[in-house]
């Protein structure tokens, strides 16, 4: 599972290692409005090396955007779990080492230089000169000390230390060194450093109050957010990173209606928009650029795996081949999603073909029923009201109900309501809902461990605790020290395995689409997961 990096040639190699998924949930932040002083702004023009455009871009102008979500958690990265405050984070802060939100390729960040690696559990990271916080204070190794040992302290249960559980320890070496102690060799080390935010000590003490007004070290410092409204950004003058900002400011419309957003962008009130819903993506390209593009994120099925008939895998692979997913895509999504060969989505750095690819095959669901001894199954699909995930599931129930014997229906529920009261207790039979831990990191250890890791999904959820459970962790737990091509196979026997068993598996991963103006901004990339993105971006007119 390789991570390939022109400029982080230590870390090609991901390895996995187990971590439980992510067991917070977002939760729904009060109203608020975060102040903090506003500094000068550069006044310069410049052209962005990325952008197909060659349309100076103007430093003097401000971008504004729509977006999807509402403000549903504060800013802090200790704990920040909310779509729009983590698209917020990319511009608020920085990693030692950052993933380029659009390619996902790792660069260094705060670093100044590759992560050093002394040994098999021992790395030394050095930081970049000069580099300020928003508030003006240097950056010190103190600080970078600060902010992994407080996303690793149980006390703080911050969401993101299941992703580092391979280190030890973090300590200051010099002014401008820090030295991490490994429990074991992680080859993928410097891609997942990625996932902490380097935040100031003196200030991210007082929890409550750093995430509603957050202090980071990013191209852009945050001015005020609103809930249900805006978030207002402005450049950071004193930036010496890799990344400078390339307007004066940032203006993000909190839009949550679709229609209101898709106006927003046609009128020119904002010069791009995330999550364009599908039934407007052809109509807005004759106004401005829509692109869509493939993600990890996916719609899976998870069957309750201690209830029969759905503890026999034959009867979950009945029902992956009675569903229909190009008629799926084709209605629902307008195309907008590619039915998945593979846990991974094709393209993936680490794809590989499943054994088991479920195309439309009725007749084959039939027989796998009759083997199974099952002649009539009527159930209820439980689905979160994610509104597309709506539009999806009658034509799920149009698939399945046209296997003889089989009688579904469905009921669609708040996403908390329905892993806390219904999956969380047993009293489900199939789950059919969205997930994308690709917001967090790309590598193949963080995207199978996500949901076949530990015991929150396939014990506390799937309730599959099969012998075939015990040798997915075993593969699991040995593929935590490989690298290389035995890492490899390792991902290919994984995939197999949970193809064959299925006891959460996807049905197709997603494209997300995007409208921007490219008359106006310059630089713009969809992104392959939830959120926007203005690294790299200016506006020229």
């Amino acid at each position: 599972m390789n991570i390939s990096s022109k400029n982080l040639p230590l870390v090609n190699d991901a390895s996995r290692r187990n971590f439980l998924k992510l067991t917070g949930a977002m939760g729904v932040a009060a109203a608020f409005t975060a102040s903090v002083a506003a500094c000068g702004s550069p006044a310069a023009t410049t052209t962005s090396g990325g952008s197909a455009s060659a349309a100076a871009i103007n430093k003097d102008l401000i971008i504004e955007a729509g977006i999807s979500y509402a403000l549903s958690t504060g800013f802090d990265p200790l704990s920040s779990s909310g779509a729009t405050p983590m698209a917020a984070n990319l511009h608020i802060f920085e990693g030692l080492v950052e993933l380029h939100p659009a390619t996902r390729e790792p660069y260094n960040a705060l670093a100044a230089a590759d992560p050093k690696k002394v040994n098999d559990t021992t790395y030394q990271v050095t930081i970049r000169d000069g580099a300020k916080f928003h508030d003006g204070s240097p950056v010190t190794t103190e600080d970078v000390a600060f902010s992994f040992t407080r996303v690793m302290d149980p006390a703080n249960k911050s969401l993101f230390s299941q992703f580092i559980p391979f280190i030890q320890d973090v300590k200051p070496v010099d002014a401008k060194t820090v030295e991490f102690t490994l429990k074991y060799p992680f080859p993928g080390f410097g891609p997942r450093i990625s996932v902490v935010k380097v935040v100031p000590k003196a200030l991210a003490t007082d929890l409550k109050a750093f995430d509603a007004a957050p202090v980071g070290t990013g191209p852009y410092k945050l001015v005020s957010a609103v809930k249900d409204d805006k978030i207002v950004f402005e450049a950071f003058a004193d930036y010496n990173g890799p990344k400078p900002a390339l307007a004066k400011g940032m203006t993000w419309l909190l839009l949550s209606d679709a229609a209101a957003r898709v106006t927003a962008v046609q009128s020119g009130r904002v010069q791009a928009i995330e999550d364009v819903p599908y039934l407007d993506v052809d109509g807005l390209k004759s106004k401005v650029k829509v692109e869509s593009v493939q993600s990890f994120g996916l719609m899976f099925l998870m069957f309750n795996c201690n209830k029969a008939p759905f503890n026999n895998k034959l009867v979950r692979q009945a029902l992956h081949y009675g569903l229909d997913k190009d008629a799926i895509i084709k209605k629902a999504l307008f195309g907008n999603a590619k039915a998945a060969s593979s846990y991974f989505q094709e393209g993936h750095p680490d794809y590989v073909k499943a054994s088991n690819v479920y195309g439309y095959d009725a007749g084959k669901a039939e027989e796998l029923l009759k083997e199974a001894g099952v002649t009539s199954l009527e159930f209820e699909l439980l689905t979160t009201d994610t509104a597309w995930v709506k539009d999806v599931a009658p034509l799920i129930l149009e698939s399945w109900n046209k296997i003889p014997g089989v009688k579904a229906s469905v009921k669609s529920i708040q996403s908390g309501a329905l892993y806390t009261d219904r999956v969380g207790t047993g009293d489900y039979s199939v789950v059919a809902a969205p997930g994308d831990p690709s917001v967090f990191g790309n590598d193949a250890d963080l995207l199978l461990s996500w949901f076949y890791s530990g015991a929150t999904w396939m014990d506390k959820r799937a309730y599959w605790t099969t012998p075939e459970r015990a040798r997915l962790q075993e593969l699991m737990d040995k593929g935590s020290q490989a690298a290389g091509d035995d890492a490899k196979k390792i991902t290919g026997d994984i995939v197999n395995l949970v193809s064959d068993e299925l006891p959460l598996y996807p049905i197709f991963h997603r494209q997300l689409p995007s409208a921007w103006d490219d008359k106006k901004l310059n630089g713009f990339q969809p992104l392959p997961t939830t959120g926007m993105s203005f690294i790299d971006v200016g506006r020229t007119s």
